[in-house]
């Protein structure tokens, strides 16, 4: 089986400031656990011609043909090779399946309100424009992307996956 570990048994009850953190780099990032559906080893993927870099092509998913987007690259980051803790996080947007590749995935973490903040302006930085908080919470800093965000400028391509 390619899971990692099921989404389902890393959470129980109620996913409201509930996050699903990850790495690239040293950098911790959340994602809103109610978008994550699966968390999968590296399967084949399929590229696709003529789509943007940071969209490594698609992936079959229990049947479902599902657009695979490496966040180091959408975020201009360095490419590195993929290592044994490299996985994608699949998640729903618009009802869409998307997988997300990241270096690791770390845990989750519930965040309460008082542990957000606004990311600050940086002018044309990339990361920043997809980020909706940043949250200080048992000790890390983690920047959580807003998925609408993210996805904005994709939604249209990813119609592929039916």
């Amino acid at each position: 089986m390619s899971d990692i570990q099921s989404v389902s048994t890393m959470v129980e009850g109620d996913m409201s400031d509930r996050y699903l953190t990850f790495f690239l780099g040293e950098t911790i990032y959340g994602l809103e656990l109610f978008r994550v559906v699966d968390i999968l080893t590296i399967p084949p993927i399929t590229p696709v011609p003529g789509i943007p870099s940071y969209i490594k092509g698609v992936t079959n998913l229990r049947g479902k043909i599902v657009p695979v987007i490496d966040v180091r690259t959408k975020f201009n980051q360095m490419e590195i090779d993929y290592t044994d803790k490299t996985c994608i996080i699949v998640v729903v947007i618009h009802d869409m399946q998307v997988g997300l590749i990241v270096d690791s995935v770390s845990d989750v973490v519930t965040v309460e309100p008082n542990e957000f903040t606004n990311p600050p302006e940086f002018g044309g930085n990339e990361s920043n424009k997809y980020l909706s908080t940043i949250a200080h919470t048992g000790g890390r800093i983690i920047l959580n992307i807003d998925c609408e965000k993210f996805f904005a400028n994709d939604l249209d391509m990813f119609s592929i996956g039916g």
